[in-house]
């Protein structure tokens, strides 16, 4: 079951091509030419890096990607606002705004890490480089359910997999410019050319200096991803991917809750320092992969991924005791210096093969990856750094004169060495069964420079999965699919026997495709466990006692209802809580069983919706958005503290004045509602933007 009709290789169809073929995930079939003097090639699908070669209705899981057109309707420029496009997935604490974090079906990573995602298939997410923009992104995929068989450990709910930008062998160039409320001014460059008839590169740059809704809130942030493929003949190529950003944001905890009621003071109320200078994260990232066909049913593929990150600077940060009756409120400053170092290398031989009349998709592989996390924090809790809630005046916590006493002073380094398997077999033309697993042998060395002490942790885990997807009709397959999932846990020693995280997952589904395979489509069971939860004990040593649940039901649908309409709609009920009673110490709380993990809203959709038509003979593209988000809890221990339920919407409309000009407006938010996207506590919770609206400009080239 080859999705290439002639011996050309995968890696030209997914480096050259992905752009032109992913159109709301569903395979696109067209005939490409370029300056190469290669055979005439029909392609009717692209191949994705370590996922293998299925199609949706092969896939005995759900999957969901976003591709770059329906990206750029919603006018989603970060990490965070394409997710809102998947309903399943939900917003987290994001520290202040200096990361992404976000649950996958009602789970979330380590509170105290951002939550990891995938480039490329490689493991990037884990540093301290901001919260990553889209300027270099393709797509977002969404690829549900464990997958720790394949990609090793990671988060029970799903894996994120962002895939970038690449050469072609078009020469194409544009330029935007954006500009709108609260003083926000961006630019992003994209250019892409061939070089020779084997060499392309691609550069893709942005910058953007805003202001923001918040009180003396503004941020800078710049980035810059060229990259390159050569050919090797007609069976080989390899590529290389540079990513560097630099952000400096101000720490913004956000606003508190009084009695455990919101709307006290307003959303634009900054509660930090302005005196302190931003905090400010860079990002240098290398990824290099060879790619090679031996013939027409196997390929091999190697890569290595280097990235590293860093966050520091001062802040000042909202306390958690109550505020005076008055107003006055307690903060406390901290000065952090954070660098994580994360490399990977793979490598991977799939393809197939028959047996007694079976036919094999076989994937093998074996990765090696290291990350570093190097943490150094002060902290001053002595000095007087009150603040008026209600009439703030600032300049009460000087970095001059502060008692900063050490916090952190930790590096932690998590090695893993893995083995992995997945055969999919088709037992008929209708039924087809997968096989997978995983063998880790990893490690974990914790040195605490404050208290001079060294503790290791070294455990060997096999993750299994098995699924089996069954074709109804050409427009129909049942499936239901079982997995295994691990994460170390940061901190874990032999000392305090902190086990790593243990999940496992059930689903069972259908795939489908409607209106002349123009509508794609996935219904979806789901059933994840988890055990081995990290908290606090009354002492702050970290320990797993919690156990969690999470079940639900998926509906995501996308593709055109006409030739000219265009659209996405998602939907996520999710039933997710504690199964049994803890104490943490964080919340100075009982947890007892049945508490509601938090920020995870019972419903979640999120619909688009694009009309294309034409005003005065020139294509204009009209689109209307929508999000809805139930109410979720805010605070564990505080079952009466909830974060109530939201619904924004956005218009937008994109008009061709030309070839080569294009010109967008939108508004966000349109009837400004007011709005929490996330918190840990009621002190700390993240307001959403109020209604704002912005004009750009792309010029092509």
């Amino acid at each position: 079951m080859r999705n290439l009709t002639v011996p050309l290789t995968r890696f030209y169809v997914t480096t050259f091509f992905s752009s032109v073929l992913m159109t709301n995930g569903a395979l696109a079939e067209t005939n490409t030419t370029s300056s190469l003097t290669l055979d005439d090639i029909e392609v009717v699908g692209a191949y994705q890096a370590y996922q293998g070669e299925f199609t949706p209705l092969e896939t005995p899981q759900a999957e969901q990607r976003i591709d770059a057109k329906t990206i750029k309707n919603s006018g989603a420029v970060t990490l965070d606002q394409a997710l809102d496009l998947a309903s399943s997935v939900g917003r987290q604490n994001n520290f202040g705004g200096l990361w992404n974090s976000f649950s996958v079906r009602g789970f979330v990573g380590d509170e105290n890490l951002p939550s990891n995602y995938l480039v490329n298939g490689f493991n990037a997410g884990r540093g301290f480089g901001g919260p990553r923009d889209l300027s270099g992104v393709e797509s977002v995929e969404v690829l549900k359910g464990p997958r720790a068989a394949l990609y090793g450990r990671g988060e029970p709910g799903g894996t994120i997999n962002l895939v970038t930008k690449r050469p072609t062998f078009d020469e194409q160039a544009e330029i935007t410019v954006k500009a709108g409320s609260f003083n926000t001014y961006r630019t992003d460059l994209d250019w892409t050319a061939p070089l020779s008839d084997n060499f392309a590169v691609r550069m893709v740059g942005f910058y953007e200096d805003a202001e923001s809704y918040r009180d003396t809130v503004e941020s800078t942030k710049y980035g810059f991803n060229p990259s390159a493929t050569y050919l090797i003949g007609d069976s080989s190529a390899l590529m290389y991917e540079l990513e560097y950003s630099h952000q400096e944001i101000p720490f913004d905890r956000g606003v508190i809750a009084i009695d455990g009621k919101l709307g006290a003071i307003p959303e634009s109320r900054f509660l930090g320092e302005p005196g302190y200078d931003p905090i400010e994260t860079d990002v240098l990232g290398h990824q290099l992969e060879f790619q090679h066909d031996f013939n027409d049913e196997w390929s091999g593929l190697v890569g290595f991924n280097h990235r590293k990150t860093s966050l520091n600077g001062y802040a000042s940060e909202n306390g958690f005791a109550a505020p005076a009756a008055n107003g006055d409120f307690g903060r406390f400053s901290r000065y952090r210096d954070y660098d994580a170092t994360y490399q990977v290398l793979r490598a991977e031989l799939s393809g197939e093969f028959e047996t007694a009349g079976l036919e094999h998709r076989l994937t093998v592989g074996i990765d090696s990856d290291k990350f570093e996390n190097d943490q150094y924090a002060t902290r001053d809790r002595t000095t007087d750094q009150t603040i008026n809630i209600y009439n703030p005046v600032y300049g009460n916590s000087p970095i001059s004169g502060l008692d900063l006493a050490t916090q952190i002073d930790r590096v932690e380094t998590q090695k893993s060495t893995g083995i992995y398997l997945q055969d999919q077999i088709s037992l008929t033309d209708k039924l087809d069964v997968r096989l997978g697993a995983r063998f880790d042998d990893y490690k974990q060395e914790l040195t605490n420079r404050k208290s001079d002490s060294s503790s290791k942790y070294s455990k060997s885990q096999v993750s299994p999965q098995f699924g089996a997807v069954y074709k109804a009709t050409d427009a129909v397959s049942l499936y239901a699919s079982y997995g295994e999932n691990f994460r170390p846990l940061s901190g874990a020693t032999n000392d305090n026997n902190l086990k790593p995280n243990q999940s496992e997952s059930t689903e069972v589904g259908v795939n489908f495709s409607l209106n002349d395979n123009t509508i794609q489509g996935n219904f979806a069971l789901f059933n994840i466990k988890q055990s081995n939860i990290a908290t606090f004990d009354a002492d702050f040593n970290p320990t797993a006692v919690g156990e969690a649940e999470s079940k639900g039901v998926e509906l995501d649908l996308y593709g055109n209802i006409t030739n000219s309409l265009r659209f996405l709609f998602s939907y996520t009920y999710i039933d997710a809580e504690t199964k049994n009673d803890y104490y943490d110490a964080v919340s100075y709380a009982d947890i007892p069983a049945g508490s509601d993990m938090l920020n995870v809203a019972d419903h979640q959709l999120s619909l688009q919706l694009t009309k294309e038509t034409k005003l005065a003979g020139k294509n204009l593209d009209l689109t209307t958005g929508l999000l809805y988000v139930g109410e979720r809890s805010g605070e564990f221990g505080h079952p009466d503290f909830t974060l109530p339920s939201y619904t924004t919407a956005r218009v937008a409309a994109t008009y061709q004045v030309s070839k080569s000009i294009e010109v967008s407006a939108e508004i966000n938010n349109l009837f400004d509602e007011e709005y929490y996207t996330n918190s840990y506590a009621q002190a700390w919770v993240q307001p959403g933007t109020p209604r704002n609206a912005y004009v750009s400009a792309t010029y092509k080239f």
